[in-house]
């Protein structure tokens, strides 16, 4: 119906109405919240709600329009444009390393307390790259939490060792409250994609939106580690 009335209205007409977007909780606030902000000032006529978490929604069947997948995607019916990547780090603080010494291998890991964020009570398994070789790793965590949110605030006070994606870190690394460990046992980055559910001509709700969003996304320094952004659909 609200396509019908798009066409109604034209295809140059100001988009109106409503949009759910979801997106993972940090990554909504850091990133998707300002663009939100940005796409309703500049179009009056809409409104948005979002959902934002930290695990896979279904967008056809929680009704969302728009999400943001940071990732590899499974094949799927979805519409998805590639706008960045991140890397997964492991990080400390310089108080914690200075007491307990830095990991130089992940087999140490097992001598240091680890954060473990996860949004399941499934066991983590922490994946390296050892010499081109694949090394999957379960860690015993002394702290598991259920945000990343949390897992940052925790070793920011001196408390072990959390795996983190890049994004999510950049600044606290980058101010020194925070150092990587194991850099060179870095996995490939992982890709972002805005994803949405496929129509004929498409919603230009829809469209405004994703067209706004990948724009600012691909503005973003801190989710282009390699450099300049992939621009790819699928």
């Amino acid at each position: 119906m609200d396509e019908a009335d798009e066409a109604v209205q034209g295809i140059n007409a100001a988009p109106r109405g409503h949009l759910m977007v979801t997106a993972p909780m940090l990554f909504g606030r850091m990133y998707v919240t300002p663009g939100i902000v940005d796409f309703l000032q500049r179009y009056p006529g809409m409104e948005v709600s979002t959902l934002f978490v930290d695990r896979v929604t279904n967008l056809l069947e929680e009704g969302i329009d728009v999400g943001v997948r940071i990732g590899e995607l499974p094949d799927s019916t979805l519409r998805a444009v590639r706008v960045g990547e991140v890397r997964r780090v492991l990080v400390a603080s310089p108080e914690y390393l200075a007491r307990h010494g830095a990991p130089q291998k992940p087999q140490d890991l097992a001598q240091h307390a680890v954060v473990s964020s996860s949004g399941s009570s499934a066991p983590v398994e922490w994946r390296f790259n050892d010499g081109g070789r694949a090394l999957s790793l379960r860690p015993s965590a002394r702290l598991n939490v259920n945000t990343n949110d949390a897992a940052i605030e925790a070793v920011k006070a001196g408390f072990g060792i959390a795996r983190l994606l890049s994004y999510q870190s950049a600044a606290l690394v980058a101010s020194g409250e925070l150092q990587l460990v194991l850099e060179a046992f870095s996995t490939p980055p992982v890709p972002i994609h805005i994803v949405h559910r496929d129509a004929r001509q498409g919603s230009a709700r829809v469209r405004s939106f994703v067209d706004l969003m990948a724009a600012r996304l691909r503005a973003e320094p801190g989710l282009h580690p390699h450099g300049a952004a992939h621009n790819s659909s699928a």
